[in-house]
């Protein structure tokens, strides 16, 4: 599982031209998920984002979470973070099929929820437009452990 966590000062997804959802300040996760991911991913990458410190304190050092700073997440999925980029187009063999990644993708964020997050959400499988204001910028790849092809998120 593959995930960009950006820190925004607002994120929203357009569907149709209209607004399905929106945060103010917090993290837009676009969430990936792969054949090779199961429950255990989800729920450890989305404690590791809840948990994550990349909001400033006072003294402009990175070291509040969301929650800290009445943050939310705004989650929306994104096959394409699945892409093998070896020649000119992307090969996607490696994402997961809807029938697996709608449950994690679901269960990623429900575990967010459960840590006590605010969470929006984009729709799964819609033609969406994302819309945000990036934050430092501040963006990073957070990555669930597989067969060592891959830096695994610390446990």
């Amino acid at each position: 599982m593959r995930a960009v966590l950006q820190r925004v000062k607002r994120a929203s997804v357009q569907i149709e031209g209209r607004i399905h959802s929106r945060i103010g300040l917090g993290q837009l996760i676009l969430l990936g998920v792969e054949k090779i991911d199961g429950p255990e991913a989800a729920e450890l990458l989305a404690r590791k984002a809840y948990d994550l410190r990349i909001f400033e304190d006072p003294a402009g050092k990175m070291n509040l979470a969301a929650q800290e700073v009445g943050g939310s997440f705004l989650v929306v999925s994104q096959f394409t973070l699945a892409a093998s980029l070896r020649g000119r187009r992307p090969s996607f063999d490696s994402a997961a099929p809807p029938q697996q990644a709608i449950p994690l993708y679901e269960l990623f964020v429900n575990a967010l929820r459960a840590c006590g997050a605010e969470v929006q959400t984009g729709v799964f499988g819609a033609r969406m437009e994302i819309e945000l204001i990036n934050d430092g910028p501040v963006t990073l790849i957070l990555e669930t452990p597989d067969d060592g092809r891959r830096d695994a998120v610390d446990r």
